[in-house]
């Protein structure tokens, strides 16, 4: 049995790796073309394609999926399944067409709720209290499929993207390895998905980061955490960037403008988290409640707790975060 593999972040890794350990056969690894990154603008490997090339698999990184040229490439492959985890662009039906099997799909949501670029966040974003992991059967919509098979974990308080996309890559690792077989050997029956729960998410802009003060602290407090890693949530102090990794949202109403840096009184620090209470040392007021920030990094600086940040920044409170414009 041949296994084509399309896949390029680090959330793909954990798949790919355990069908190997579980001794499939995998023809060929399909991943994004390397892309500039980070200061330097050097080309860099997809995460996909350096795990695939420290287990010794083939590595094909193709500008575009609808040329001639891939596509019989993939042909002479020939593949019997294709497995797809975040590969980031959309599968046609004439590659769809290809592996005898089908082509599964590896979707980090409980599917028909959020189909599309951004699951993980929109999950976050929404307060939803659980999200998982979708295996679908693809066609030519987005995310469209009907079901094989899916599982669920809850989403706690202090998760944000990036520590819900290391566990359910874990999930998702575990039920491709599950799935995989029951499929071929003909034990799955496929589910088509309920159009009347359908929700959709974006792809993610970096200007989605921008904090609005106007909004509710619980808003906030679940942009800061949808937003960890990328955009980053963020706002400005008199115009100079100022990104809140932690944060946590309080009942309350200590000024009557929104952005405000107010104390924090030892009453509301009992509200924390245990663990939180040793971060904390200022509240900024919004439309309804307070957020209090617990991790802040200033452009250009590292990451600092918020009582070490007011160490060094005493004069703040009382004044105003906001846009770069109103800064």
């Amino acid at each position: 049995m041949s296994i084509v593999f399309l896949g390029t972040p680090t959330f793909a890794v954990p798949a790919l790796v355990r069908l190997v350990e579980d001794r499939h056969r995998i023809a060929a690894v399909i991943t994004q073309p390397d892309r500039s990154a980070g200061r330097s603008r050097q080309a860099r490997p997809s995460p996909v394609k350096i795990a695939a090339q420290t287990l010794g698999l083939p590595v094909l990184q193709p500008e575009s999926l609808r040329s001639p040229e891939f596509i019989e490439a993939l042909r002479k492959l020939s593949p019997d399944v294709i497995v797809v985890a975040a590969y980031g662009q959309i599968l046609r039906q004439s590659v769809l067409d290809i592996p005898a099997r089908g082509v599964l799909n590896i979707h980090p949501s409980l599917l028909p709720r959020w189909r599309g670029a951004s699951p993980i966040p929109a999950a976050i974003l929404a307060g939803d209290n659980a999200t998982g992991v979708s295996i679908m059967l693809m066609d030519a919509g987005m995310d469209s499929g009907p079901l094989l098979t899916q599982t669920d974990i809850p989403i706690g308080d202090e998760d944000t993207t990036l520590s819900l996309s290391h566990t359910l890559a874990g999930e998702a690792a575990d039920l491709v390895a599950q799935t995989l077989p029951r499929w071929l050997s003909g034990e799955l029956s496929q589910q088509p998905q309920d159009d009347k729960l359908v929700t959709y998410c974006p792809l993610l802009r970096k200007e989605d980061g921008a904090i609005d003060w106007a909004l509710p602290a619980i808003d906030i407090w679940r942009r800061v955490r949808a937003y960890n890693p990328w955009p980053g949530a963020f706002t400005f102090l008199d115009g100079e960037l100022l990104h809140i990794w932690r944060a946590w949202p309080l009942a309350g109403q200590l000024a009557t403008t929104s952005g405000t840096i107010l104390g924090l009184p030892n009453g509301l620090l009992s509200q924390l988290p245990d663990k939180s209470m040793d971060d904390a040392a200022f509240a900024v007021q919004t439309n309804s409640g307070l957020l209090v920030p617990l991790e802040v990094q200033r452009s250009g600086r590292r990451r600092l707790s918020a009582a070490v940040f007011l160490r060094g920044a005493r004069s703040i409170i009382g004044r105003r975060l906001g846009s770069a414009a109103a800064a």
